[in-house]
């Protein structure tokens, strides 16, 4: 899916400055001796980075790690302390513990720790200096269930002041969850100065938070809170209780936000569709197997899905790296291996680093169900990873592959006229990036880039030598049970 103009302008802005951060960025952490993470660095490429991964993975304990990384500049700020998120009880105490990271100051790379040795967390005073805002799960709990709230809403009371929205925010709000409202605010009720009530009104008929939907309040509670220059910004679960739509306009919206206020957001999530709103620098994976963390960056949507969803029910599972891959593969067992072609879940990982990584695992024993990893033809052999025939990316190799022989006939898998198929295909290899080929032959050819590229690949896989055919199908075979 294409990344959306908000996402693609700051993703711009960030390359142009070569993606070494922006004035305060926190670059890295290293957890050892809480909740199972054992010194893993964790590093941060993007300025809004996604945190992804099973419950229970250690994406909570990334977020409150990093608001302890750094102390209030203002006395009247909130400053984070570890003691609030890791706490000693009665079942857990926390001991040889240390939060190590990096970060950069005006251009300058440094690094910290604070650190529990024995009962208490030392190196706090020295953390750098920061603005941070931690939205954790508490926003998603019901206004009347909330603590104290009950009382409000059943006294006779009136409101005693309010912080309104700005017309921006107004505007932001309103396109998020796309309706127009007329007002916004947070209001204190005159028996309670400490409890805010969210308090909406559309088309002249006033809301407050005992009556919004939970979504509402959600993106409402988010909206409000104060987004500092070059601050950070930790979300738990930043999808809770929003719909598709308004999930997709949120991370456009803090997009715009981070680009001209060079903010750090990290938050967690569980939605594909926040995972498709990001480029894949900002996906960050939480493998947890057998006790033993691992982050891989670069993931797609569909392996994180499929790694949280038990929905599908294969024998085996088969990694490639994008969809023009997987269509590839799908084309080889359908003529070659058919008798396994239902055994196999295929699915796109992303990047070609996730691939190495999860080839890693596989060499290490790490996956509890029979697993395969298929690399692009154009990486270099990797432990653990196949590399798919054709000795090049798949675009290059079938469109290389085909011009030789005119095309074939792909004109007939997509009903157009043999030349007009060859001239849109020859033209489009013009240009430089292999990605573009089939999007823009397609669009000359007036039918989808995935038609015509199962067309190419039908074709380019009826010419396949046997034997490497055969290579890629006896590799998947041998892992099946």
């Amino acid at each position: 899916m294409a990344i959306e103009d908000e996402v693609r302008r700051l993703d711009k802005k960030w390359a142009n400055g070569g993606g070494q951060g922006w004035p305060k960025w926190l670059d890295w952490l290293e957890i050892t001796g809480i909740r199972g993470w054992t010194g893993q660095r964790v590093k941060f490429q993007f300025p809004i980075v996604a945190l992804v991964g099973e419950n229970g993975s250690g994406k909570s304990t990334l977020l409150q790690a990093a608001a302890c990384t750094y102390q209030a500049e203002e006395s009247h700020e909130r400053t984070w302390y570890p003691t609030e998120f890791f706490p000693d009880t009665a079942w857990d105490g926390i001991h040889d513990a240390e939060i190590a990271y990096g970060y950069v100051i005006g251009g300058v790379h440094e690094t910290g720790d604070i650190r529990k040795p024995t009962e208490r967390w030392l190196g706090q005073p020295e953390r750098p200096k920061r603005r941070v805002r931690h939205i954790d799960l508490n926003r998603l709990q019901p206004v009347g269930a909330r603590v104290g709230y009950a009382r409000i809403a059943k006294t006779n009371h009136k409101e005693k002041s309010a912080t309104p929205f700005d017309e921006r925010k107004i505007k932001r709000f309103s396109h998020v969850m796309g309706k127009h409202y007329d007002t916004a605010r947070m209001a204190l009720s005159d028996i309670d100065e400490s409890r805010r009530i969210p308090v909406i009104t559309r088309g002249r008929i006033q809301y407050s938070g005992y009556h919004q939907g939970s979504g509402e309040i959600t993106a409402m509670e988010l909206l409000q809170t104060d987004l500092p220059k070059y601050g950070l910004v930790l979300i738990d679960e930043i999808e809770s209780s929003l719909h598709p739509r308004v999930q997709r306009r949120l991370i456009r919206d803090l997009a715009e936000q981070c680009r001209e206020r060079e903010l750090q957001v990290i938050l967690s999530t569980h939605s594909p569709y926040i995972l498709e709103e990001l480029p894949p620098q900002a996906r960050m994976y939480i493998l947890d197997s057998d006790g033993v963390k691992k982050t891989v960056t670069g993931v797609s949507p569909q392996f994180a899905m499929t790694k949280m969803d038990d929905d599908l029910h294969p024998e085996a599972d088969i990694y490639v790296e994008d969809d023009s891959s997987r269509v590839l593969v799908e084309e080889i067992l359908a003529r070659h291996g058919k008798e396994i072609f239902g055994r196999c879940a295929i699915i796109p990982f992303g990047a070609a680093s996730v691939g190495i990584a999860l080839g890693q695992m596989i060499s290490n024993k790490r996956f509890p169900r029979p697993t395969c990893v298929f690399l692009d033809g154009d990486n270099a052999a990797a432990v653990g990873c196949h590399l798919l025939p054709g000795g090049d990316a798949p675009e290059r190799a079938v469109f290389n592959g085909l011009r030789p022989r005119r095309f074939g006939s792909v004109w007939s898998h997509i009903a157009r006229d043999v030349s007009i198929v060859q001239d849109s295909c020859t033209r489009a290899m013009t240009l430089s990036d292999h990605h573009d080929w089939c999007r823009n032959a397609a669009n000359q050819l007036m039918c989808s880039a995935d038609s015509l590229w199962h067309a190419l690949c039908v074709e380019w896989v009826s010419a396949l030598p046997a034997a490497e055919a055969n290579t890629l199908v006896q590799s998947i075979i041998d892992i099946l049970p």
